[in-house]
């Protein structure tokens, strides 16, 4: 099973994740290797409580992740 997970630097130092198709499931580490070791497990943990209380478990719906350029603003 593949999951989006979207990592984010830390203001105070390392990473933090989110899984956008799991809402409330995060995960942090100081590195970014941890990072997504910790969303390994938090993902694990997600899904084992959606199932432990009969909910579904929900699906990648398509989630696209895209940078996009804008131009610098002009000076006054």
């Amino acid at each position: 099973m593949e999951h989006v997970v979207v990592v984010h630097k830390a203001e105070e130092g390392g990473y933090w994740a989110e899984v956008p198709a799991l809402e409330g499931c995060f995960a942090q580490g100081e590195t970014l290797e941890e990072a997504l070791d910790d969303a390994r497990g938090a993902i694990a943990s997600h899904i084992a409580a959606l199932r432990d209380d009969g909910q579904p478990v929900p699906t990648e719906s398509g989630v696209l992740i895209a940078t996009v350029q804008t131009p610098e603003p002009l000076s006054a």
